[in-house]
This record gives C-alpha cells, sequence and structure tokens, in this order.
C-alpha cells in the first residue's frame, strides 16, 4: 500500500490537462477544456476537463473523476497503478509497505504481464546492441539494409531475438518471471512432448508494440531469412493485455504530432513508421498489417478527425483496402489518399527523401477519398455500361456512410459531376442505403428533439441548480441529495421560517443535527465516507467555513474521489437565462433554493428510514407464533412511529407520505 503522505505528493504534482492530454485533443474553452469523450463515442464535444478543480466530467455518458482515476478508467488499471503511473511521470518516488503473502498472491496478472513484456523489450535491445549476433544479424540490418540511425533504433526500442531455440525464455525463467505469464503474453511456447518453452521470436529482428500510455504490449517479429517457407512476420497473440483490433502502432510516439498537425497519416507496416519518424514525419500511424477496426479508428479520432492513407505505389490491395476505409467515413472522419510513385512505399519513399520533400509530396498530392475512389473505379470500368453502374453502387456505398448530411450532399454532387451521372438518381440510391443500414434512427432522432423541444416551449421558466428530490425517492437518490448539499453549500446558511420567526441555519449544522438526532447512518458505503470525511474536516474548521474540495477529489478512496466528481459537476450545465433577466422574470437564489431544498431532503429521508422501520415491524407483527408481550410492545413502538409519520407528512404539507 502507497503510504498517504506519498498519495498527497502525487495528487499535488498531477496536472489533468497534461495527464488526460495524452490520451485526447483538448480545446480550451473559456477557463475549462473540452475535448470528445474516450469512453463512448460522440461528435459533440461533452467531455470537460477543469484544471482549477483538477477533475474531469462527460456531460454525455456521466464518467467523472481526477486524473489518477481517469488513468484508472482509461487503462483498466488498479487505483495504486495508476498513482504510479502519475508519480513516474512527475519524479516521485513511491514508497510502499511490505505486502502479504495473499496480497502477493493477489497481484494482478495483467501488471506481471506488462512487467515481463517490460523486461523483453529490454532483454532484445540489449541483445541487439551488446551480443555479437544481434550486432552482425540484427544491428547490420536495420543499419545497412533500413538505413536507421542508431537514435531511431533507440527511440522504438528495436531488438533482436537469438537463433538458440530457447534462449530466451530460459533466461527469462532464470530471472524469475514464471512460464504461465512467459506463454500468456506469446513470447514463448511449449512443446508438445515435454511441455518445455521455446522462443517465439528466436531469430527474428523485434519490434515492440507500445499502446498508447506508452507500456509494451506485445511484438512483432521479422525473419531475415529468404526462406519461403518461413512467415516472414511473428506476432505476439491476443492475450490480456494485447487486442490487435485497439493498437495502432506508433501512435504512442506520434500522438502529439497528430495533436499539432490535426492530421494523422496512416500506412501499412512497421518500417514505414519508423522510417517517417526519422524523415521529420512523426504524425504516422500503421495498422500494422491488419485490416482496420472501428476501435483502431475510434482511437484515432481522439487526437484528429483528419486521416491521410498513404498507397505503395504497386500496391496491389488498393481496392481491397477502400472497403475498410468506409468505416472510416462512418466515423465521420475526413479521409485523403496519396498514391506514392512506382515502386515506392513509405519506407523507401521517406528514406530517399527530405522531411520538407515528403511533406511537399503529401500536401501537393493528397486527393480526398471519395474522388480518388471514383476515378480509380472509373479507370477499371471504362468503356464497360454493366461495370459502371456497379461503381455507382460502390460510390453509393461509401457516400452512405457519411453520417453528416452536408456532408454526404457535397459528395453527392461531386460524384454526379465525376461519373457523369443525374445528381437526383444518386440522391435516391443514397437514402435508400441508409434506409436499409440505418433504418429510421434519423428520423426518431428528429422526432425526438421536436418533441423535447415542445415540453421545453410549454415548460414554466425555472432554473433548477439541484435536481429536485420528492416524496417517491429511494434511499440512493435521498443521500446522494444530501451529500450534494454538503459538497456544495455546507458552508452557507438561509434563512428558515419558523412561525412567525426567520431563522438563520447553517446547511451543515441543519444535516447533522438532523441525521445525528436519531442516529441515522448512510446505506451506500461511499455516501456514507463522504458524510465521515465531512463531519471531521467541518468539525474541525467550524462552521460556516468552506470545507476544501481537494478533500473529497483527491480521496484516497477513488470511489469517493469519482462520487464527488461527478456530484460538484452535475449541475455545471444549469446556467440561469439572460432572457429571463431582461424580462425581468424570477431567477432562485441559492439562498432561496437552500431554504427549501435542504429541510425538505433531510425530512423525505428522515420519513424514508422511518417507513423503513414501520415496515419491518408490520413484519414481525405478522408472525403468529410472537408472544403477546412482545406484540403490545412492538404495537407501541409502531404507534409512535406512525405518529411521527404523520408529522412529517404535516411538514411536507402532504396527508400522507
Amino acid at each position: 500500500m502507497i503510504d498517504r503522505e506519498t498519495v498527497d505528493r502525487i495528487y499535488a504534482a498531477a496536472n489533468i490537462v497534461d495527464i488526460i492530454g495524452d490520451y485526447v485533443t483538448l480545446k480550451r474553452k473559456g477557463v475549462n477544456y473540452q475535448a470528445c469523450c474516450p469512453f463512448h463515442n460522440e461528435k459533440t464535444p461533452s467531455f470537460v476537463v477543469s484544471p482549477s478543480k483538477g477533475v474531469y466530467k462527460c456531460f454525455g455518458c456521466g464518467k467523472g473523476g481526477n486524473a489518477v482515476t481517469f488513468l484508472m478508467e482509461h487503462e483498466n488499471i488498479t487505483y495504486p497503478e495508476a498513482l504510479k503511473m502519475v508519480a513516474k511521470r512527475y519524479g516521485i518516488e513511491v514508497r510502499e509497505k511490505e505486502l502479504s503473502e495473499e496480497e502477493i498472491r493477489r497481484n494482478d496478472d495483467r501488471e506481471s504481464m506488462f512487467v515481463l513484456n517490460g523486461w523483453a523489450a529490454e532483454y532484445f535491445a540489449n541483445y541487439l546492441h551488446r551480443e555479437t549476433e544481434g550486432q552482425s544479424v540484427g544491428l547490420a540490418y536495420f543499419r545497412q539494409a533500413r538505413g536507421l540511425t542508431d537514435a531511431t533504433i533507440r527511440k522504438f526500442g528495436l531488438g533482436f531475438c537469438p537463433a538458440k531455440g530457447d534462449r530466451m525464455s530460459k533466461d527469462a525463467l532464470a530471472a524469475g518471471y514464471k512460464k504461465e505469464f512467459l506463454l500468456s503474453t506469446g513470447l514463448s511456447l511449449a512443446r508438445e512432448r515435454d511441455g518445455s518453452l521455446y522462443d517465439r521470436f528466436r531469430d527474428r529482428v523485434i519490434f515492440p508494440v507500445h499502446n498508447i500510455s506508452g507500456r509494451v504490449v506485445a511484438f512483432g517479429g521479422r525473419t531475415l531469412r529468404t526462406d519461403k517457407t518461413v512467415a516472414k512476420y511473428q506476432n505476439s497473440p491476443e492475450s490480456e493485455i494485447y487486442s490487435k483490433k485497439r493498437e495502432l502502432y506508433g501512435l504512442y510516439f506520434a500522438k502529439r504530432a497528430i495533436q499539432q498537425q490535426d492530421f494523422a497519416i496512416m500506412v501499412e507496416g512497421y518500417l514505414d513508421v519508423i522510417s517517417m519518424h526519422q524523415a521529420g514525419i512523426e504524425n504516422v500511424v500503421a495498422s500494422s498489417g491488419t485490416s482496420l477496426t472501428t476501435e483502431q479508428i475510434r482511437l484515432l479520432g481522439r487526437f484528429t478527425k483528419n486521416i491521410t492513407v498513404i498507397y505503395d505505389g504497386d500496391s496491389a490491395g488498393i481496392h481491397a483496402s477502400l472497403r475498410g476505409i468506409d468505416m472510416i467515413l462512418k466515423e465521420g472522419m475526413n479521409v485523403r489518399v496519396v498514391l506514392l510513385p512506382e515502386p515506392e512505399d513509405p519506407d523507401s519513399f521517406a528514406r530517399s527523401h527530405t522531411a520538407s520533400e515528403v511533406q511537399a509530396y503529401i500536401r501537393d498530392h493528397e486527393r480526398d477519398f471519395l474522388e480518388f475512389k471514383a476515378n480509380l473505379l472509373l479507370q477499371d470500368a471504362e468503356g464497360d455500361p454493366i461495370r459502371k453502374a456497379a461503381l455507382i453502387g460502390d460510390m453509393v456505398q461509401s457516400i452512405a456512410q457519411i453520417p453528416d448530411p452536408i456532408q454526404r450532399s457535397v459528395y453527392v454532387k461531386e460524384c454526379a459531376r465525376i461519373m457523369d451521372i443525374d445528381e437526383n438518381i444518386l440522391i435516391s440510391e443514397v437514402a435508400r442505403k441508409r434506409l436499409t443500414t440505418s433504418g429510421d434512427r434519423e428520423a426518431d432522432e428528429f422526432l425526438r428533439r421536436q418533441a423535447a423541444q415542445r415540453q421545453r416551449e410549454a415548460a414554466q421558466p425555472e432554473v433548477e441548480y439541484v435536481r429536485k428530490v420528492e416524496a417517491g425517492s429511494g434511499f440512493e437518490a435521498l443521500e446522494r441529495e444530501i451529500v450534494k448539499y454538503l459538497l456544495k453549500y455546507g458552508h452557507c446558511s438561509f434563512d428558515f421560517k419558523e412561525g412567525r420567526t426567520m431563522v438563520a441555519c447553517n446547511v451543515a449544522e441543519v444535516v447533522f443535527d438532523e441525521l445525528g438526532r436519531d442516529n441515522i447512518v448512510f446505506r451506500n458505503p461511499v455516501y456514507a465516507k463522504i458524510m465521515e470525511t465531512y463531519r471531521g474536516q467541518w468539525e474541525r474548521l467550524g462552521t460556516g467555513t468552506e470545507v476544501p474540495a481537494h478533500c473529497f477529489l483527491n480521496h484516497i478512496d477513488p470511489e469517493v474521489c469519482n462520487a464527488s466528481v461527478d456530484i460538484l459537476t452535475s449541475d455545471d450545465n444549469y446556467v440561469p437565462s439572460q432572457l429571463w433577466r431582461r424580462k425581468e422574470i424570477h431567477v432562485e437564489s441559492d439562498a432561496e433554493m437552500l431554504a427549501v431544498g435542504v429541510p425538505k431532503a433531510v425530512t423525505l429521508y428522515k420519513s424514508k428510514v422511518v417507513e423503513g422501520m414501520i415496515k419491518e415491524l408490520q413484519a414481525k407483527l405478522g408472525d403468529e407464533s410472537l408472544p403477546e408481550e412482545e406484540q403490545v410492545a412492538l404495537l407501541q413502538r409502531l404507534s409512535g412511529l406512525n405518529k411521527v409519520k404523520v408529522s412529517i407528512a404535516r411538514k411536507l404539507q402532504r396527508l400522507i407520505l
């Protein structure tokens, strides 16, 4: 366990904008930053980062938290692991108590796999640079055959796996790494005859695959043999820490450049990425030979909406690749295409040209994807009306993927011009295709918006700073409401009318006095912890002093952090309309809202507790074997509780709750 002092130092050092900015493109909006949420697919940014509060909140999916809980959610790691990531970023030494045997046994398998992959990456790199075989075979290949500099080789962590079939596996076991993790990461394979291990990547140059945060999740190994029976590339299998459909090779090294230039270049292989980087073009990623997936596109979409795909000059797979790029259009991305001169590929082209020449070529030769596709297919269908009809269907398929109706309309016009066809025919075909693929979702959405608009117009103008709870609200909703009043307004006072007298009341005082009088404890453990933390700070600071938000936002329990962020940001999107003020429509002040809301929330909660006690007593009275004396006692208690219930009902100006 990490000691509290270290945790506090980590939270103090963490810059939430820098940390989240490594994963999404943040754009300043006033004092905050906005982006499209990395946790769900959206086109309109609803993900907000507040540097002053040190929190993030998505008003679309509801996720929220601080820098540490963001890493937990995004990287699917534990709280201590997230703390260590932040500590490493800011050079903070993490002191931990010695783990018990039970804690060691429960140590996360994912972390063990990450640690093993980190060791293996270092092992392969050291073998490349320090061992005779690595230098004469692997290093010579990278330097001479591929023209890579030592700086580039080290930047991407390139390495070499020994030709001896089991050397790496034996060295890993000798270093203390377990057989189960060597197998689960795919670094080793087991022989059928005796279960002994041998190296998956033996006698291959190694390309480590990093995830978006820079941890090694997999490896690619390329053979240097000319034997056609040996697979050219060998890749890590799917595992707990690696899914090839969710990773883009080079994104960790490219994400900053992609953000700065607001477009990404998509190539095919490892060396295409590496050579482009060496040439000074750093906004480059690769799908590593796999078909492009929706997950990869959305991952890239966190940093830019603009993608330029580079095809080899003599690539025979362009037609097949075109279908995959339709998925990019479907995600609302802008796609452009660059065709390199034959027989170049991105690797050779980058090695034979300077950075400025590569950039100039891309700028001068990139074409809109649909224009490129139409011209390419027209060449294939030259003079053949049947093939041209099939071409129209192919183009319609691509245009129908585009979610933006204005952009679709522009492409319909352009394609009608290129293919010399009636625009109305294309419009009709696109509409028919969208109807069969997406149903009436757009119509449903339109009707939903219209209905919501009518409801807003019919409603009375009222600003609701906090969502109001009613008599039917459950324990969870009422507890959350009370916690919200404490976190946001616990230090504030309001005037409460008691008979004919106006009494000044403090929010925290009312909450703790009312609940404490009946020894009521919250059922939700997270809300109970927030109450306990607030009470401790309130008793220390005194009534009327604001309890700092960081006591909750940086709480040692991550569930408390997330709940506090959710509560503190829950009403950030509600802003009083200036139009109402100009028309002299009354806007409820904080004091007016508290005077009604706080007593009502506490009283409703007490009523809920009383109702629960009444039901419990009624259930006991239903036991026919209960002695008469106990029945009389229970009836007396039940009578008393019913009186309390009636009293609460009158207080809320209702006959029965």
